[in-house]
């Protein structure tokens, strides 16, 4: 069974690859999992985020984003100790800013997902790429939402973890044509 060649490194890239890589994302709280969990990625591999990910789950409340954007600084010095997820205060700190902002969000749009689907006029983009150095980093699209998550306030979202995000909840699908997923229906 041939796969998109990144998603070979480990048994867990594999799995979020094959169930979870590219399928449209709705739900509010697993937008933000996704948010928080592509900016902790700057400067890692996948991978890593990939091991950490339950110990963020916990750590962060299952992202309950309510409960996250209510974090005080005893909550966050905790945080900072705690070795199952990236230890990096801007990080963390980013976290909490970022939950109160969805919250924003909620509030004028209905929800995150209403808001955030708008950058991909509420339809996932189906690629078709040969190969992963036809993948592009960014797109007019990933610009446009870094640029307007960042005006608002949000933390580590620039456009190329803003295209990753998309790729990650399935605003895009960009398996390759050779990969077994490709051209699985998943449209949203």
């Amino acid at each position: 069974m041939e796969r998109c060649s990144w998603a070979n490194v480990s048994e867990l890239d594999q799995k979020y690859h094959d169930e979870e890589w590219g399928v449209p994302v709705h739900d509010d709280q697993q937008l933000f999992e996704m948010l928080i969990l592509e900016g902790a990625q700057a400067g890692l591999s996948w991978t890593t985020i990939l091991k950490k990910r339950e110990g963020y789950r916990e750590a962060f409340d299952k992202f309950h984003i309510e409960t996250v954007a209510a974090y005080d600084e005893k909550k966050i010095a905790e945080l900072l100790e705690n070795p199952a997820i990236v230890r990096n205060k801007l990080k963390v700190n980013g976290t909490v800013i970022n939950a109160k902002l969805v919250l924003e969000i909620q509030k004028e749009f209905g929800s995150f997902n209403e808001y955030i689907w708008q950058f991909v006029g509420g339809k996932s983009i189906i690629n078709h790429w040969e190969t992963l150095a036809d993948v592009p980093s960014s797109t007019p699209e990933s610009d446009a939402m870094s640029k307007a998550l960042k005006k608002k306030g949000f933390k580590f979202v620039g456009t190329t973890i803003c295209y990753a995000y998309m790729q990650a909840t399935g605003m895009v699908n960009d398996h390759l044509t050779s990969c077994f997923r490709y051209g699985v229906d998943v449209s949203s």
